[in-house]
Formats: C-alpha cells, structure tokens, sequence
C-alpha cells in the first residue's frame, strides 16, 4: 500500500469515527430534533397496536400530545427503531437515544464515503483524499451527521445521489443509468422527507439534460415516476397509520402550511443573500475552500465537472433564496457537491507542487487552513455545542438528587429545559418496585394563561420539583410563592418555599480573552470529559503556544446560568 493509499485508509477510518466523537460529546438532542427522537422512543417503548388503535396511539404516543404546526413523517424514525432492535435484543440496557442517533450518523458516514469512493473513482486519489481531508474539517455536517432532524434523514439519500453524478469511468449507457437512479433518490428523498429537494432535483434535472446526459423519456420521466410512487407509498401508508388521518401526505401538508401559506416567516425571515454571505461560509468553513471553489472553474482539467458539481447546486440556493425564512440546514445537500469541487482544484495543485511556486504555496495555504479548521471544529466549536443542552443535565442532576422514598415525586419541565435536551429517553419511568418512586413529569407552558386553569398557585403546589430558566420563568415562580403568607393561609394553601438544587450553565456565546485575563477553562473541562488528562495538556498546551505570539489575546467558550433545579421545602 503506497502512502496516498494509507491516507485514504485513515480518513475513511476518520470520518465516520468524528461523527461518533461529536455524539459522544453531545448525545442530547435540541427541540428541532424531537419530533424523530420521541417517535424513535415511543416506538422502541411501546407495541404497535392492532386493537383500539387511534385510542391507544393517542394515548402513549408523544406526537398527539405535542403535534406540532405540521405533521412529520414517521419512516425515518420507523427504520432507525428497526434497525435499533437487534442491537436493544442483544443489550437490553444500551443507551436506546445513544444507539439510535448512532445508527443515522453511520448511514450518513457511509454516504459520504460511498461519495468518497466515487471521487476516487472519477478524479483520483488525490483528489479523494482532498475532498475527505475537508468534509473531516466540516463542523456542521460531522455535528449534525446523527441527529435526528428531517433534513439529515434526507442527506444520506441526497449523498447518495450526488456521487451517482460524478463522472466515473464507465459507458455512457451507464453513466445514464447513474443519473436515473440519482434522479430516483433524490424524488425519493424530496417526497418523504424535505420537499425543499425538489428545486434541487429540479436544477439538476435541467442541467443534466442541457448537457446531454439523460433523455426526458428514457431517463427523466421513469426515474421521477418510480420515486414518486415508491415515496408516496412509503409516507402516506405508514403515516396515515400513525397520524390515524388518510390519507396523509405530511411533506405536502408542511408545503402547503410553510410556502403556500408563509407560515414559515412567523419563524424569521432573512435578507436573499443569507445563504451566500452566511450559511454557506459556516458550512464550508475553511476559508480556502471559498478560493478553491472558483479556481476550479479556471483550470482547463477542472472546469467540467466543476461545473457539473456546482452549477445545478448554486442554482437550487439562488432560487431557494427568494423563501423568506432561511436555515442552514435547508441548504446542507449541496456541502458534498461544494467539497469536491474544493477538491478538484486542491488536488491539482497538490499534484503540481513540485513543478512552480504557485501550486506549492497554494498546497501549504491548504493543509494550513485545513489544519486550523479542524482544531477549530474539534476543539473550539464542539465544546462551545456540548455546552448547549442544559436541560438534559438539569434532569439528570434532579434524578441523582430526589428523594426515591416517596410515592410518586412530581416535576415540572420548563420551556428552555424541555428545548434543550430532555426527551422521553431522559425520563424516569413509572414504579418498578417498592423502594423506588414513580415519576410524573409536566411540560405545560406556565406562560399560557389556557394552562392555569384554576390560578398560579394551583399550578405551582403541585410540583415537588420544577426545572426553570433564571429570569421570567423563575420570577413567576417566586412571585407566586410569595404571594400567600403564613397568616393567611387557607388549609389547601400552603406557602410554597424552594430551595436550590443545583444551576446547569449552558453555551452564552465566545469570550475575547486579553493580556492578563484568567481562562475559565470550559473547554478544558470538556476535553478531560471526553478523553481524558491527555486530552486536557494537549488543549493547554495548544492554547499557551496560541497565546504567545498572540500576546496574550485568545477566544473561549462563554457560558452563563441557564436551568436552575428547584425543590420544595415542606
């Protein structure tokens, strides 16, 4: 094996072992996720029914309790319960969130090294190990490879799809079989999950037939039909079941709610070139890939499929562009396609270094950058997202603190708890035994007035523990308790007197550390977390070297309290 070989090796080693070590470092999951992952759990607890069915889904499943503005599709969350089985069969103990957001981060790992692979196959080992030399520097797409959002149940097939374009050295009677089943995946992608993947689909269709590679009858038209009859029978019969409505469409239904209706502007909206100045910067995140992006297009060897990579892509965010709300992760398919074009021109320096100047300090400018980007990625923006799911760690200190001798012990979930990390995996079931208490959790917005039904105070005494944000939330608790007094006191009502349990920091933004300032070392304790001493030197270490020639200037990791834990004093 010659040393590109082994570089190879070790990135595709890498990859998918990166993605694993950012769910490690945060295996929570954000209120954007919780739609999948609280399917995910109801599936995993909970036997399909086959009698009383509406009754009983109602009843145990989390999605009619909290239905959200839109329904969402349940076949993602459906194969990841699928595939979880064996694996919970074997362990009946294991870690159901953990294991299930592994699995979907090993299906988009093995996408993008399938892409890898045609990379290979296409432009070369050079140009293979470029493209997965950036994707490991990538922040986003290793963060968000394993959670549980539509978007990235749609980004393996996306994937998929992409590498089925490259142009691979086989006939062309081939190569258009290549794109009929890229055009399939990505129908089948749009249909089932992010309908948002038609302008995708639909920019690549058009460029492929304006440049001759597929035909409307023979390619087009067989491989939209096929996805959209495979996708349409997938979502409307398992969600029709599972939303008990038929039939249900639930890509439609979100459409016609998010675009036809402009819904999705109550959300935020942003000026037309966000995606180009904003969400596609962070996304790529080393800056020469912004350079190396162009240069691609001016290198006679290049041009072609630089082309081909991007033109259909940029097209889909220009035109995606004119949608009011915008998110990065609406846009996230096309990271692949801008890496490899990246690439083509990396690699072509990289294999002239040693010919003129130019390509040799372009190479060095690369492996510098991407160096600094992955440290950036790793060890800066990993722990700055670990820090973000203080309502995860809240519940857990509170299940390590209560007393297990009562009967039934009663919680209540705040706003900002419940959108940072608690799912229906994080809580504690019912009695199991005598020695231990049954729990019972609340998650009603103390904000609504349709949700004190009597009065605050009614509300309040019910809970012997509440998870509250400091501010509002925890001001609205105490006025309330304060509000009765001893004296006056009927014998239903007792004042309500808290205590402080414990207060979880979470992530408040970055901090500019000057000459002289003391660190507060966030990041160091999360590196010791998650790797050990070694890991913790290796970050002081870094930060002293940085810090010198910087003359004591730095940036870290800010956090401030976020989730107060409460109990109450009887």
């Amino acid at each position: 094996m010659g040393r590109i070989d082994a570089v190879y090796a070790l990135l595709c080693f890498l990859l998918p072992a990166l993605v694993g070590l950012h769910l490690y470092v945060a295996p929570y999951t954000k209120v954007e996720e919780s739609f999948h992952i609280q399917a995910i759990h109801d599936l995993l607890a909970f036997q399909l029914p086959t009698r009383n069915v509406a009754a009983t889904l109602r009843a145990e499943y989390d999605h009619f309790t909290f239905p959200g503005a839109v329904p969402r599709t349940f076949v993602g969350a459906v194969t990841l319960a699928g595939l979880s089985r064996p694996f919970i069969w074997l362990n009946a103990k294991i870690d159901r969130q953990f294991l299930a957001r592994a699995l979907l981060g090993l299906l988009n790992s093995s996408s993008l090294l399938v892409f890898a692979s045609s990379m290979r196959r296409a432009f070369g080992k050079p140009a293979a190990v470029w493209y997965l030399l950036f994707q490991t520097s990538q922040f986003h797409v290793l963060f968000y490879a394993s959670r549980t959002l539509s978007n990235m149940f749609a980004f393996g097939l996306s994937t998929l799809a992409l590498s089925y374009l490259l142009p691979v050295p086989v006939s062309p009677r081939a190569y258009q079989k290549r794109c009929r089943t890229a055009l399939f995946l990505l129908t089948l992608a749009g249909i089932i999950f992010r309908s948002e993947l038609a302008l995708l689909l639909g920019t690549i269709t058009i460029f492929l037939y304006l440049t001759g590679r597929v035909e409307i009858r023979r390619d087009i038209i067989p491989a939209g039909a096929l996805g959209l009859l495979l996708g349409l029978l997938f979502t409307v019969g398992v969600d029709s079941f599972f939303w008990q409505e038929f039939p249900l469409w639930p890509e439609f239904a979100a459409f016609k709610f998010n675009v036809l209706a402009g819904q999705a502007s109550a959300w935020g909206t942003h000026p037309w070139h966000f995606y180009f100045t904003n969400a596609l910067p962070r996304l790529l995140l080393n800056p020469s890939t912004w350079l190396a992006i162009p240069l691609a297009f001016t290198i006679p060897s290049t041009a072609r499929p630089a082309r081909l990579l991007t033109v259909p892509s940029l097209a889909f965010v220009a035109i995606y562009s004119f949608q009011p709300h915008k998110e990065w992760r609406f846009i996230v398919y096309i990271i692949p396609a801008l890496t490899a074009t990246a690439s083509l021109s990396a690699s072509y320096a990289w294999t002239h270094r040693a010919k003129a100047l130019i390509p040799r300090l372009v190479s060095l400018a690369l492996l510098l950058t991407t160096s600094f980007s992955f440290l950036l990625s790793t060890f800066v923006l990993l722990p700055a997202s670990a820090a973000n799911y203080p309502g995860a760690l809240a519940l857990h200190a509170l299940h390590r603190h209560a007393d297990n001798t009562q009967p039934v012990i009663f919680v209540h979930l705040g706003n900002l708890a419940c959108q940072t990390g608690i799912t229906r995996f994080q809580q504690l079931p019912g009695r199991v035994s005598l020695s231990h208490s049954a729990w019972a959790y609340d998650k009603s917005d103390s904000a609504d007035p349709a949700v004190l039904t009597e009065n605050p105070y009614s509300f309040w005494s019910r809970f012997d523990y509440v998870l509250v944000e400091p501010g509002e939330e925890e001001d609205r608790l105490r006025a309330v308790s304060s509000s009765i007094s001893p004296g006056e006191s009927s014998e239903n009502d007792i004042p309500l007197i808290w205590t402080e349990i414990t207060t979880i920091p979470g992530f408040a933004g970055l901090r500019i550390l000057r000459p002289g300032d003391v660190p507060s070392d966030i990041e160091l304790g999360v590196l010791r977390s998650w790797c050990g001493e070694a890991c913790g030197q290796a970050w002081l270490f870094l930060r002293d070297v940085v810090r010198k020639p910087a003359r004591g200037w730095f940036v870290e990791v800010r956090v401030e309290p976020r989730v107060r834990v409460l109990g109450r004093v009887y």
